[in-house]
């Protein structure tokens, strides 16, 4: 099967409210089925924090409310001059020019939302109304995390919307103190944030019923969704504040420093610290990992399959002894200070280093016990495994003991010379892809060689890199274009398509050869999660060289047997 990867974010249509929503989704599902290709896959979409990351969402379980497309025909509560009054065309036209302007997108859609909760209240909550009836049946569905999740999202904007609830009233800093806060209050004041509550759950409503509806429309067009799960959640967000017990507070997960991620010196030096909690795993072992299980109950509801990001998480995670807002205080010093500093800790993988055959044997037998539980839990949902990185030698074996598709990025998966390896000896049970969000698309690292190479910047190591990948593509003894020619992106894509590979996914930016890129992984941008593609959905299939672009992919997946 082949696919694309394309944020939601990103999708531009003639009628978003400056961001990519479900409606976009469903035309991107068409454009989908137009061009004959199978898989539509998305980051993740669970509500993000105030740094906009969807890996650092502030809930595993509630769907981020941007997403909700919001208009009169999307939702019945809302009331057309409602919408006109609020919506205004000045402000539309703002907001749909360039990147995601978050700040003002979510205000916008925040105050449509509450117009049509009000109405909601008026004309059906205390009614037997269908969708009074179908709101119940959402809360009843969903009672294991919903009550939690919307008493930590009123709580947020009690303490002047900071989710940082170690730094909130004391009362509010655990479920339990909150509760028996909200008790103590006279009762107007207890209704009015029981409201606000309640107004949480109908957003949720509104998001998993448009998902829903989503999943099941691209169902009809043979289009697989493909949804994304984070291995860890945020240390500010509403599972952690409701569930301490299972999550380790004094370590944050990360990445080892490695060769492809150099963006800034912390990175380089100590690796990357994406500030999340570890898990106590011995702790959800004795629920039976139910919070992971109710986790994946929720995806697989709007998903057909789903990827696993940093599955090696499951096996041992590389975790950092300080939080991310230290990392500046750690630059400078060397291992002996940063220990002095730590009480004698350095940042390493745990539960243990794979440094020892018994530590090996403790970390694979913890992933496989974990990935089986996940997978129990996904019934007929299929689960990828994105296990990039420092991959210890006993991860692939047991993804396929388990039948689980890994990865395969050519530009990361090379021989001892450097070279990439060969694509046909790509294991079938994988799933390839050029790029992922986290890497600079095709064309974009294609002219980035050639800056440095103009910039006096290790020359030669760029030219082989252009030479390779000249290689990969069977394009062999040819001089390297200064630009990323069609015969170059042609030639690549051809490559890719004709691995074994079960599963193939280009991001969306690869198909069109663009340049600009959702996220430069280890660091701190304006830029990351804010691009949006120049073209609306329609747009896409009326410009001559994106019509060519796509139809140079589609007629390529159909050859490699992977087009309908």
């Amino acid at each position: 099967m082949a696919g694309i990867l394309e944020p939601v974010f990103a999708i531009r249509t003639e009628e978003d409210l400056g961001i990519g929503d479900t409606e976009g989704v469903r035309q991107m599902i068409d454009w989908c089925h137009r061009h004959r290709l199978s898989i539509l896959q998305t980051l993740p979409i669970n509500e993000v924090s105030d740094d906009n990351s969807p890996y650092n969402a502030i809930s595993s379980q509630a769907i981020e409310p941007a997403t909700i497309a919001i208009s009169p025909r999307h939702i019945p509560d809302l009331t057309s001059a409602v919408f006109k009054d609020l919506a205004r065309p000045e402000l539309l036209a703002k907001l749909r020019e360039g990147p995601v302007i978050y700040p003002a997108v979510k205000t916008l859609k925040r105050k449509l939302l509450e117009a049509a909760f009000d109405s909601f209240l008026q004309r059906h909550f205390n009614q037997e109304t269908e969708r009074a009836l179908q709101f119940r049946s959402f809360l009843m569905e969903n009672a294991d995390w919903l009550s939690d999740y919307s008493l930590f999202r009123m709580l947020v904007e009690e303490n002047a919307n900071s989710p940082a609830w170690d730094r909130w009233a004391p009362e509010h800093r655990s479920a339990r103190t909150a509760r028996t806060w909200l008790l103590s209050l006279p009762e107007k004041r207890r209704d009015a944030l029981a409201r606000q509550q309640l107004f949480f759950t109908y957003v949720q409503w509104l998001a998993f019923s448009q998902w829903q509806a989503l999943k099941a429309y691209a169902t009809t067009q043979q289009v697989w969704l493909m949804g994304d799960i984070p291995f860890g959640v945020g240390r500010y967000s509403a599972d952690v504040w409701a569930n301490r017990s299972i999550f380790d507070l004094d370590w944050s997960g990360g990445a080892p420093p490695e060769k492809v991620f150099k963006v800034d010196p912390f990175t380089e030096k100590w690796g990357q610290n994406w500030g999340i909690p570890n898990y106590r795993w011995d702790e959800l072992r004795r629920h039976d990992f139910d919070w992971w299980r109710t986790r994946v109950g929720n995806i697989q509801k709007v998903f057909h399959l789903y990827r696993i990001d940093h599955v090696l998480g499951f096996f041992r995670i590389y975790s950092f002894p300080w939080t991310p807002d230290r990392n500046a205080e750690f630059l400078p010093l060397t291992e002996a200070q940063a220990a002095a500093k730590t009480g004698g800790r350095l940042p390493g993988f745990k539960q243990f280093p794979d440094d020892t055959y018994e530590h090996k044997t403790v970390n694979q037998a913890q992933g496989e016990e974990i990935l089986r539980v996940v997978l129990e839990a996904s019934g007929e949902t299929t689960v990828v495994a994105e296990d990039l990185g420092v991959v210890p030698e006993y991860v692939p074996p047991t993804l396929l003991k388990l039948n689980t598709p890994g990865f395969r990025i050519p530009t990361l998966f090379r021989d001892p010379d450097g070279r990439y390896s060969d694509p046909q000896k790509y294991p079938r049970l994988s799933l390839v892809q050029p790029a992922t969000h986290d890497h600079p698309p095709l064309a974009a690292a294609w002219a980035e060689c050639w800056r440095n190479i103009d910039a006096g910047k290790a020359v030669e190591v760029n030219r082989r890199e252009l030479r390779l990948m000249m290689e990969f593509s069977g394009l062999k003894n040819v001089e390297p274009p200064r630009e990323f020619t069609d015969e170059l992106h042609e030639a690549f894509t051809r490559t890719v398509l004709q691995s074994p590979s079960w599963l193939a996914v280009f991001q969306i930016t690869d198909v069109f050869g663009m340049t600009a890129r959702f996220n430069t992984p280890g660091s701190v941008a304006s830029t990351n999660w804010t691009y949006r593609l120049p073209q609306t959905v329609q747009e896409l299939d009326e410009d001559p060289v994106l019509v060519g672009q796509a139809e140079m992919f589609s007629r390529l997946a159909k050859e490699s047997g992977r087009g309908s």
